[in-house]
Protein backbone atom coordinates (compact mmCIF):
# COMPACT_ATOMS: atom_id res chain seq x y z
CA UNK A 1 0.00 0.00 0.00
CA UNK A 2 1.58 3.63 -0.96
CA UNK A 3 1.29 6.63 1.65
CA UNK A 4 -1.49 8.05 -0.94
CA UNK A 5 -3.94 5.30 -0.63
CA UNK A 6 -3.39 6.00 2.81
CA UNK A 7 -4.26 9.80 2.47
CA UNK A 8 -7.25 8.74 -0.03
CA UNK A 9 -8.33 6.38 1.69
CA UNK A 10 -9.06 8.70 4.97
CA UNK A 11 -10.32 11.62 3.27
CA UNK A 12 -14.36 12.11 3.14
CA UNK A 13 -15.78 12.10 -0.32
CA UNK A 14 -17.18 15.71 0.78
CA UNK A 15 -14.86 16.92 2.41
CA UNK A 16 -12.92 20.34 1.22
CA UNK A 17 -9.07 21.27 1.39
CA UNK A 18 -7.25 24.44 1.26
CA UNK A 19 -4.57 25.05 -1.65
CA UNK A 20 -1.79 24.44 0.72
CA UNK A 21 -2.99 21.12 1.30
CA UNK A 22 -3.45 20.10 -1.70
CA UNK A 23 0.35 21.28 -2.88
CA UNK A 24 1.47 19.73 -0.07
CA UNK A 25 -0.34 16.27 -0.38
CA UNK A 26 0.99 16.70 -4.40
CA UNK A 27 4.20 18.13 -3.55
CA UNK A 28 3.93 21.17 -5.43
CA UNK A 29 3.91 24.72 -4.64
CA UNK A 30 0.84 26.44 -3.96
CA UNK A 31 1.84 28.70 -7.43
CA UNK A 32 2.05 25.17 -9.35
CA UNK A 33 -2.40 24.49 -8.07
CA UNK A 34 -2.92 28.06 -8.56
CA UNK A 35 -1.70 28.72 -12.14
CA UNK A 36 -3.77 25.53 -13.40
CA UNK A 37 -6.92 26.60 -11.22
CA UNK A 38 -6.52 30.26 -13.17
CA UNK A 39 -6.44 28.72 -16.21
CA UNK A 40 -9.53 26.27 -15.87
CA UNK A 41 -7.94 23.31 -15.62
CA UNK A 42 -9.05 22.33 -12.20
CA UNK A 43 -13.02 22.19 -11.78
CA UNK A 44 -12.62 21.04 -8.37
CA UNK A 45 -11.89 24.00 -7.08
CA UNK A 46 -14.01 27.57 -5.70
CA UNK A 47 -12.40 30.64 -4.10
CA UNK A 48 -14.66 31.30 -0.63
CA UNK A 49 -14.28 34.97 0.35
CA UNK A 50 -10.85 34.77 -1.02
CA UNK A 51 -9.78 31.69 0.27
CA UNK A 52 -9.30 28.35 -2.75
CA UNK A 53 -10.68 25.20 -1.25
CA UNK A 54 -10.68 21.87 -3.34
CA UNK A 55 -12.77 18.75 -2.99
CA UNK A 56 -11.16 15.43 -2.33
CA UNK A 57 -12.27 14.10 -5.87
CA UNK A 58 -9.84 17.84 -6.85
CA UNK A 59 -6.64 16.19 -5.09
CA UNK A 60 -6.77 12.84 -6.87
CA UNK A 61 -6.65 14.91 -10.14
CA UNK A 62 -3.92 16.98 -8.94
CA UNK A 63 -2.01 14.14 -8.45
CA UNK A 64 -2.66 12.63 -11.47
CA UNK A 65 -2.29 15.80 -13.30
CA UNK A 66 1.16 16.23 -11.30
CA UNK A 67 2.37 12.94 -12.50
CA UNK A 68 1.39 13.16 -16.09
CA UNK A 69 3.22 16.21 -16.47
CA UNK A 70 6.88 14.91 -14.30
CA UNK A 71 6.68 11.40 -16.14
CA UNK A 72 5.76 12.44 -19.54
CA UNK A 73 6.82 15.73 -19.47
CA UNK A 74 2.93 16.22 -20.84
CA UNK A 75 1.95 20.28 -21.13
CA UNK A 76 -0.83 20.58 -18.65
CA UNK A 77 -3.72 21.35 -20.82
CA UNK A 78 -2.41 17.67 -22.25
CA UNK A 79 -2.38 16.76 -18.61
CA UNK A 80 -6.07 17.83 -17.84
CA UNK A 81 -7.19 16.00 -20.77
CA UNK A 82 -5.53 13.01 -19.31
CA UNK A 83 -7.30 13.32 -16.07
CA UNK A 84 -10.97 14.31 -17.39
CA UNK A 85 -10.81 11.05 -18.91
CA UNK A 86 -9.18 9.12 -16.26
CA UNK A 87 -12.39 10.41 -14.30
CA UNK A 88 -14.53 9.23 -16.94
CA UNK A 89 -12.92 5.73 -16.49
CA UNK A 90 -13.07 5.43 -12.69
CA UNK A 91 -17.06 6.25 -13.22
CA UNK A 92 -17.32 4.26 -15.71
CA UNK A 93 -15.60 1.42 -13.24
CA UNK A 94 -17.69 2.36 -10.11
CA UNK A 95 -20.95 1.70 -12.02
CA UNK A 96 -19.63 -2.01 -12.64
CA UNK A 97 -19.00 -2.57 -9.46
CA UNK A 98 -14.97 -2.38 -10.55
CA UNK A 99 -11.91 -0.76 -8.25
CA UNK A 100 -10.83 2.44 -9.31
CA UNK A 101 -7.37 2.63 -10.86
CA UNK A 102 -4.97 4.72 -9.99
Amino acid sequence: MHDDDILIGSLIEESWLTLEQVAAACTVEPEWLLAHIEEGLFPHAESVAGVWRITTAGLLRARRMRQLERSFDAVPELAALMADLLEELDELRARQGLPRRR
